[in-house]
């Protein structure tokens, strides 16, 4: 591991991994100080709780490894004590359901990022792959009530139309945590160069992915082509609101992308991704200290490498979360 990723706050903002100690091992071997990790995609408010209450005792029974994260004071003090930050992140409001006040119900439990919707329609609004009617009045509300618990809202698999109301709805600024541009592959996931300038010009986050159906040379990437696609980003909206959201599956087999593509409509599949195969020299937690290395390679300067590594997700978090 080189000094400067040593030595830099280094934060995945997503992370959807099988969740148990080798993850943790993982991502301290990968020098991480903090990590977004799903608890919620399709479950509703009681199971969601449950995978709240499962992640919590899974940290407390890793204290020497990981420790909850609050607060960006959370992250500075797992960096000086060589521990991960786990952050509490959904990729569905679905766990919301109808009801307001769990927002804050959840806000209380730890959680600090929710996405509005997952690829499909909610109550909320509309996903990506899908005709996408906007917010709705009741996400309107959402997002209000998301700004004032200090919860940020994440748009990654969100419709464009959607997205674009939502960016204006909220008063705190909005991220993608992980997306890639459009103009680098055509994909329904992926972020025209419009969409990617609109967010950064309302002050939001963009979080680049290296998930292989989204890159342009899909299981053949290496390391190297995930760097491409943050100088892509870079090169339309500078370097300053640009992170890493990796979006590593760790852990998981065919059964979990079977179950995270479905739809609404019993076994309805949305989209088939076939085999999902990490960038070859990041394909495991473990490898990050590679990226910092690609970047070195691609000739960046160790302040961009840091910003890019964290420095961007912490001012960004230190915006949305003090409320």
């Amino acid at each position: 591991m080189s000094s400067l990723h040593g030595d830099s706050i280094v934060i995945d903002g997503l992370i959807i991994a099988k969740w148990d100690r080798s993850i943790f091992e993982d991502m301290k071997k990968g020098g991480l100080a903090a990590a977004s990790c799903t608890v919620s995609v399709w479950e509703g408010f009681q199971e969601t709780v449950n995978n709240i209450a499962d992640m919590k005792k899974l940290v407390r029974d890793n204290a020497e490894l990981v420790t909850l994260v609050r607060s960006t004071a959370d992250i500075r003090q797992a960096k000086k004590d060589g521990k991960t930050g786990i952050i509490l992140s959904f990729q569905n409001a679905h766990a919301i359901e109808d009801h307001l006040g769990n927002i804050e119900a959840f806000a209380d439990m730890g959680v600090r990022i929710v996405q509005l919707c997952y690829n499909t329609q909610n109550l909320v609004g509309t996903g990506c792959y899908e005709r996408d009617g906007g917010l709705s009045g009741y996400g309107r509300e959402v997002i209000e009530e998301m700004n004032r618990c200090g919860v940020i809202v994440d748009l990654s698999h969100v419709g464009a139309h959607t997205s674009e109301e939502a960016i204006l709805a909220s008063k705190k600024p909005v991220c993608y945590s992980h997306c890639l541009p459009s103009g680098l592959k055509e994909h329904p996931r992926n972020k025209s160069d419009a969409e990617l300038k609109f967010i950064a010009d309302h002050d939001g986050f963009i979080g680049v992915t290296m998930f292989s159906p989204f890159l342009k040379r899909g299981n053949e990437a290496t390391v190297h082509d995930y760097v491409e696609a943050f100088d892509y980003v870079i090169n339309l909206v500078g370097d300053d609101c640009i992170g890493i959201g990796s979006d590593f599956t760790q852990g998981y087999d065919k059964g979990f992308f079977d179950w995270i593509t479905h739809d609404k409509g019993r076994y309805r599949s949305l989209t088939k991704f076939g085999p999902v195969l990490n960038p070859e020299g990041i394909r495991t937690i473990g490898e990050f200290p590679n990226l910092t290395q690609a970047m070195e390679h691609a000739g960046w300067k160790a302040s961009r490498i840091e910003k890019v590594l964290g420095q961007n997700w912490m001012r960004f978090y230190d915006e949305v979360w003090n409320v």
